[in-house]
């Protein structure tokens, strides 16, 4: 019996340590381009919002949050809160936007105590790229 449980043991351990051997290794973590543009999809339409966020030098915001509300539908009671951060190139993307609005998209970008915003009419400029500047003494954007 205890040569029975031994040699089971044996092929317990040999199967085991194939069974490792032929796993592929985890993947490492690979440190985030900081210039990959962040993109968020709304899934509303074929729209896109392409930024550029700047400061008052010029100079891209890194980490400023972009903000849009979109109220649609039947007397716009569906509505849809978007929000994404820049890279480090101040860029951010939102996809998915609606085509067809009653009333416009207005965009809104902040930083601390900076902020800017801009307006779109979706259904005049589908694809729409905003540079926005942000400037001091606005009410961060919540």
């Amino acid at each position: 019996m205890q040569k029975r449980l031994g040699k089971l043991f044996v092929i317990l351990a040999a199967l085991s340590q194939f069974a490792i051997s032929q796993a592929s290794p985890a993947p490492a973590n690979p440190t985030p381009d900081p210039h990959s543009v962040p993109s968020l999809d709304g899934g509303l339409g074929p729209c896109t919002a392409d930024f550029v966020i700047t400061d008052t030098d010029n100079k891209p915001v890194y980490n400023a949050q972009v903000k849009v509300h979109i109220a649609y539908g039947f007397m716009n009671v569906r509505k849809l809160d978007l929000e994404v951060d820049t890279n480090a190139d101040g860029k951010a993307r939102f996809t998915g936007l609606p085509d067809r609005l009653k009333h416009g998209i207005y965009f809104r970008a902040s930083e601390g105590d900076r902020s800017g915003e801009a307006f779109d009419d979706p259904s005049q400029t589908c694809q729409k790229q905003f540079a926005i500047t942000l400037r001091k003494g606005g009410q961060p954007i919540e």
